[in-house]
């Protein structure tokens, strides 16, 4: 007889069974011998529930990937029927209808201009393909002096080594500091920085400024310059002006430097448009997108980069292609549920409903932007956050825990940064669900400063 283990086990169980075998990312494990570990048995819509019933609305679209909800049927039914048809064949020498429908419609959606799309899994992965693409477009150009790189102040892309190099977080770095090619690393136009009477696309003119006088020195030596579009998200929720990216892609093209555009947080309608790179009217070199792509449900990444780049590359020589690979490349399953997930965007108009949505919830929040420890509250598209300000060091050093415990107790699910707490839910949120994330966001921040 074969015991149905979901059955007999209680929730206790599973978490004693998690902690003794699986090594949990982006955490302390020792953490975990206060901080509650929530097994979840399954998901609906905006909310995740745990063995017992408790349900805990999904604040932050379980790490930015979950677009229209948890279980969604019609991306349920996308796979299903590709699960009869194609579960996985590899890229090379092959090809299937998912991967080139996906490829069309994404170049579609930048006017052409973008296309020859890469895959990858992952976000990390998709940055180093932009990363090794770069390098290699410059040596087989004739100029392999240029492979040097250059990120933003507070830049995340990702914790693979060649990720880690261009990503400037020292708590994610700097234990591999041996192992990193280090980037150089230009002023962020974080709209935080704002001195009084600034605006915020003035501190974006600054930041462009600091660019160029970088540049003035290492351009012959640039490869790319990579940024994450509008919002800088590892390092609390970073906002700045539209104008900072039309100004980089005016620095790097009059530099001979590639733009690579990390939009794998911040694309898929997360700020407001598709691709974030949109709001500047500006397109880059190569642009990577992960995450939402997939609609929270398959592991998908890709960099899309343009003709005379790929064109570098074509060529009899083998040693001229680009012969990264991954074993999942392009997987149909995948495919498919992006191809699904664009069918959602242009059959429901999400990113006007988006529009609506976002300022329902912005109003909704006014009690906690009015709140006396918070500063900076702000929001992009679907993106909130804000700064709370904590009186001591260690009650700064225990926020982000104490938010996210009190969270779960007021059927919140939501992670801060640091003393960032942020917003990033699905894209389905009804107005019920509206007013539950804003009150009780604003009732455990009143608890966690009241216990403070």
């Amino acid at each position: 007889m074969v015991l149905n283990t979901s059955a007999v086990n209680t929730e206790a169980d599973w978490v004693a069974r998690s902690l003794r075998s699986v090594w949990h990312p982006c955490t302390q494990m020792q953490h975990h011998e206060t901080l509650p570990l929530v097994p979840v048995s399954r998901g609906k819509g905006v909310w995740l529930y745990d063995h017992e019933g408790r349900r805990y609305l999904d604040g932050i679209s379980s790490w930015w990937v979950n677009l229209f909800g948890h279980a969604n049927p019609r991306i349920n039914a996308a796979l299903t029927d590709q699960l009869g048809l194609l579960e996985h064949a590899m890229l090379a020498g092959f090809t299937h209808d998912p991967v080139v429908k996906l490829s069309e419609r994404l170049s579609d959606l930048t006017g052409n201009v973008l296309g020859h799309c890469f895959y990858a899994s992952d976000g990390a992965s998709a940055v180093e393909i932009a990363l090794k693409m770069s390098f290699h477009f410059w040596r087989n150009s004739g100029q392999p002096q240029k492979r040097e790189f250059v990120c933003l102040r507070g830049g995340y892309h990702g914790e693979t080594i060649g990720a880690l190099s261009v990503t400037d977080i020292p708590l994610f770095k700097d234990a591999y500091g041996p192992l990193i090619r280090q980037a150089h690393v230009a002023p962020s136009p974080d709209a935080r920085g704002a001195q009084p009477g600034e605006s915020p696309a003035d501190v974006a003119r600054h930041a462009i400024a600091g660019l160029e006088a970088l540049l003035d020195q290492h351009a012959g030596k640039i490869a790319a310059v990579i940024v994450e579009p509008l919002v800088q998200c590892a390092i609390g929720m970073a906002m700045h002006d539209p104008v900072y990216l039309a100004e980089l892609r005016r620095v790097c093209d009059a530099n001979q430097v590639h733009m690579i555009a990390d939009e794998i947080a911040v694309g898929c309608g997360r700020t407001g448009t598709f691709f974030a790179c949109e709001q500047a009217n500006v397109w880059p070199d190569f642009l990577c997108l992960s995450k939402g792509i997939s609609g929270g449900y398959l592991p998908l990444s890709l960099v899309m980069t343009r003709e005379h780049i790929f064109q570098a590359f074509y060529d009899k020589d083998v040693t001229r292609g680009f012969l990264h690979s991954h074993s999942y490349t392009g997987n149909p399953l995948a495919c498919r549920a992006a191809l699904a997930t664009l069918d959602i965007f242009d059959e429901d108009d999400v990113l006007t409903g988006n529009r609506q949505r976002a300022a329902r919830l912005t109003q909704a929040l006014q009690p906690v932007a009015q709140h006396p420890s918070v500063r900076h509250f702000r929001n992009r598209g679907m993106i909130w956050a804000f700064d709370v300000v904590c009186d001591t060091p260690v009650q700064h050093a225990s926020f982000s825990r104490r938010f996210f415990t009190a969270g779960l107790r007021h059927e919140l699910l939501l992670r801060p940064i640091g003393n960032t707490v942020y917003l990033m839910p699905p894209y389905v949120l009804d107005d019920d669900e509206i007013e539950h994330l804003a009150s009780r966001t604003r009732v455990v921040l009143e608890e966690v400063m009241a216990a403070a």
